[in-house]
Formats: C-alpha cells, sequence, structure tokens
C-alpha cells in the first residue's frame, strides 16, 4: 500500500474512504474504536494527497490509516486511558512516536480502545473471529481492528503481554521491540521499568516499518536504543538458515492439549534447526517479579486515580492498588535486580541460536468477554526487555487463530524480524507474506 501511495497507484483518500467504510460496516459489532474522526481522517489524508503531488518528500508511511492505542496522545483527539475519569481529555501535543508517525506520512484515524488504565479489566472489543470471545489485552482495539482489515496498521503497549497475547487471540502479527527502542513520551506511564511500545500488522515487512518512530527522543530516560534498519534486514534472506531454541518454561502446564500438539508439529518441521531447551528453575520466579514490580509502579504512577473515585475503577484495578501498597521496598527493589540478571542468563543460549521460540498464549482466545486471557507466556520477556513477535501460525479445535512467539537477544530487534520472515516461508513457502 505505502508503495503504491507514494507512486500515484492509489491515493491516500480512497485508502483511507475504504478503511472508513469497513469501520462503518463493522464497528458496531467489533468495537475496536475509542474515537475516530471520518471528517478528521480525510483532511489528514487530502494533505498526504497534495504533497504528493506537489512533488514533495514523501515518509515510509506516506498515506497509510494507522490507529492508536487510547492511553498514546495524538493532538485534536481524546485520550481517555479507558476509564471515565478521564473522559473528554484531549492532549495538547503529540506523543513522541505519534509526531514521528505523522512525519512519517500516517493518516491518523482514531484512537484505538485499550483495557481500563492498560491493566485487566476489559473495554468493549470483541474477537472478529468470535464476537463471544475476547481480542485479548490491554491492546484489545488496535489488535482487532488490524484483524478486521479496519486498518492495516495499529500501535499498541505492552507492560506484561498486552501486544503479543492479543496479536495470537486475533490471528495478527504483533512485535515488541527490545525495551528502551521506542520513546513513551506522551503515553501513560503504568510501570516505567516495564513498559513498551508494539505493533500490529499482517505481515513481518508492515511490522518492520516500525523502525519510523524508534530512537531516542531525550525526554525517555530508558529510551537509548536504536535498533537500526528493520526493514532492509527483515526482507533479507538469513545468511545461513536459522537455528532456532524451542524453549520449555516453567509455565508449560498452563498449555492447552491443541497448542501442545500444534507446537510439537512446528519443532518436527523444523527438524535438525530446531533444538529443544530448558531453561534454569530461576526463570520460574519471573512471573511473580514482574508482578512485583508491576503492581509497585502501577500503584505509584495510576494510584491518584483511586484518590479521585473509587467507584468509578473495577474491581480488578482496585485490588492492584491494594497489592501495590502491600509490597516492601526491598521486595520491589530485589525484583528490579533480577532484570538484568534473568537478561545475562539468557545471553549463551543466544549466542548458539538465532530466536527463542515458545508460545504466545496458552491456547485460543477464552469464549469470556470479561477476561482478558492468560499473559503467561509472555511475562518472562517483557521483564527481560527482549524483543518478541506474535505469529499466527496454529489453529485451535474451534478455527480461532493460536499464535506462536520467537524472542531475540535483546537489541537484536532485526536479526529477529528476518528469522520470523524466514519461519513463515518455512510454513508456507507459496505466500510471501505467511500464512
Amino acid at each position: 500500500m505505502a508503495r503504491h501511495l507514494a507512486d500515484g497507484a492509489l491515493s491516500s483518500e480512497t485508502v483511507t474512504k475504504a478503511c472508513l467504510a469497513r469501520i462503518e460496516a463493522i464497528e458496531p459489532s467489533v468495537h475496536a474504536w475509542a474515537h475516530y474522526d471520518p471528517q478528521q481522517a480525510l483532511m489528514q489524508a487530502k494533505e498526504a494527497d497534495r504533497r504528493r503531488a506537489m512533488g514533495l518528500p514523501l515518509g515510509p508511511l506516506h498515506g497509510v490509516p494507522i490507529g492508536l492505542k487510547d492511553i498514546i496522545d495524538a493532538r485534536g483527539m481524546p485520550t481517555e486511558n479507558g476509564t471515565s475519569l478521564d473522559a473528554g481529555q484531549r492532549p495538547t501535543q503529540d506523543a513522541t512516536l505519534t509526531q514521528r508517525l505523522r512525519n512519517a506520512g500516517a493518516v491518523i484515524v482514531g484512537k484505538t480502545v485499550t483495557s481500563e488504565l492498560a491493566y485487566f479489566h476489559p473495554g468493549p472489543t470483541t474477537n472478529p473471529h468470535d464476537p463471544a470471545r475476547t481480542p485479548g489485552g490491554s491492546s484489545s482495539g488496535s489488535a482487532a481492528a488490524v484483524a478486521a482489515g479496519m486498518v492495516p496498521f495499529a500501535v499498541g503497549t505492552q507492560t506484561n503481554g498486552s501486544v503479543i497475547r492479543p496479536a495470537s487471540y486475533c490471528g495478527v502479527i504483533g512485535y515488541k521491540p527490545s525495551f528502551g527502542s521506542v520513546p513513551r513520551t506522551g503515553v501513560l506511564k503504568a510501570a516505567q521499568s516495564l513498559d513498551q511500545v508494539g505493533f500490529f500488522a499482517r505481515s513481518v515487512e508492515d511490522v518492520a516499518l516500525a523502525a519510523t518512530v524508534m530512537g531516542p527522543d531525550g525526554q525517555d530516560r530508558d529510551c537509548g536504543l536504536n535498533p537500526g534498519p528493520l526493514l532492509d534486514t527483515a526482507l533479507s534472506a538469513p545468511p545461513v538458515t536459522p537455528d532456532i531454541a524451542m524453549v520449555h518454561t516453567p509455565f508449560s502446564e498452563r498449555l492447552e492439549p491443541a497448542t501442545t500438539e500444534g507446537f510439537a508439529e512446528l519443532v518436527d518441521l523444523l527438524g535438525e534447526h530446531g533444538t529443544e531447551a530448558a531453561l534454569p528453575d530461576l526463570f520460574g520466579r519471573s512471573a511473580g517479579w514482574l508482578a512485583t514490580i508491576m503492581a509497585s509502579e502501577m500503584t505509584r504512577n495510576l494510584g491518584h486515580y483511586a484518590e479521585r473515585d473509587t467507584d468509578q475503577l473495577s474491581d480488578a484495578f482496585g485490588a492492584l492498588m491494594d497489592q501495590g501498597r502491600s509490597i516492601a521496598a526491598v521486595d520491589y527493589l530485589a525484583a528490579r535486580d533480577m532484570q538484568p540478571v534473568l537478561r545475562e542468563a539468557l545471553d549463551p543460549l543466544f549466542e548458539r541460536f538465532d530466536a527463542i521460540i515458545t508460545p504466545a498464549a496458552p491456547g485460543e482466545a477464552p469464549a469470556d468477554l470479561s477476561t482478558t486471557g492468560d499473559p503467561i507466556f509472555c511475562s518472562l520477556w517483557s521483564l527481560c526487555g527482549l524483543p518478541a513477535i506474535t505469529l499466527p501460525l496454529l489453529t485451535g479445535p474451534n478455527d480461532m487463530p493460536v499464535g506462536i512467539q520467537l524472542v531475540g537477544a535483546y537489541g537484536q530487534d532485526a536479526r529477529l524480524l528476518r528469522t520470523a520472515r524466514w519461519l513463515l516461508l518455512q510454513c508456507s513457502p507459496d505466500e510471501e507474506t505467511g500464512p
């Protein structure tokens, strides 16, 4: 789409109108959007077409319609963070990544639904494959909007499993870059030691375009990493056949039987290039350490919402606040200390293997709209801040998508995306964009 828009074979106005028509047709059942403004979107699209007609420089996302999770600021649009306490709140300036997307030429259609304050209490979004099932969370609207064909690209965030899990449930590509590679200035601060921006699309090449928003902005002190030219590397052939480690995590007993079977078939497909490996027992404590950090920091950063009006907040959020207040400083600091320890402990594995392959979720999206599902297969990698990508390679017993997750070494995002594209082609050699 970006290529056709750049060379004039498509107009941004035409593409944006098609996306808006799709939204109007199925939004009443999917509920992916917290806010969208057709008039504003078409104004942006017409401006993109005007720039091309005048021969002005075009960005890599010129004229492409996108969605932003509703915890990311965009001037002229509300940021309501999934809570009525922020109803009508309108930021006066863009988040850094929003501004970079605009500079790249993207047309921002609107804000996608988030769970309440990017935690577990779900919003109204349903799974496009089955409206009785959850789309996952907290980036529920972004995943559903891409899966339903409303926009080709959307932005989300992940503190625990909020990109990888909904991508698995909705059957799209979900990419969470290395921690510290995307600035979070202008994004709701939930747990600053864990918060990471991520992207949804329908191909590895498309999420690789996310490189346009990466790199330090001088304001997010945790953002100091620039993984380099992702798209060119993602499109290239690996210099040698990748070797992938099938890692058995301490949480494997939570897998549904069909996921276990499908995962085993995938490992068989890899043959000599897929090797089973077990993590030390120490890694079994990772979910507890993440929970300690998450509860402590979210209570510190978001506790003012509970002080304003607990009646407008969910029981789940209230329980999180209670948990955070009960955590001793020594336990929080000890959990923080384990983040670099676990990351470094994985270095020998990445010296031998190009990537780790694990489930993205226990199985299909639960047939329960009161939950966002189990993030356990994301927790370790979020705690370590490693790059991860969901690939929609499996199908569950109810014909629902089930993703697998590839995890790369810290800062080796380009290599991870190249390996992911290679794996998709092995599983579906006749389809350039995978299954």
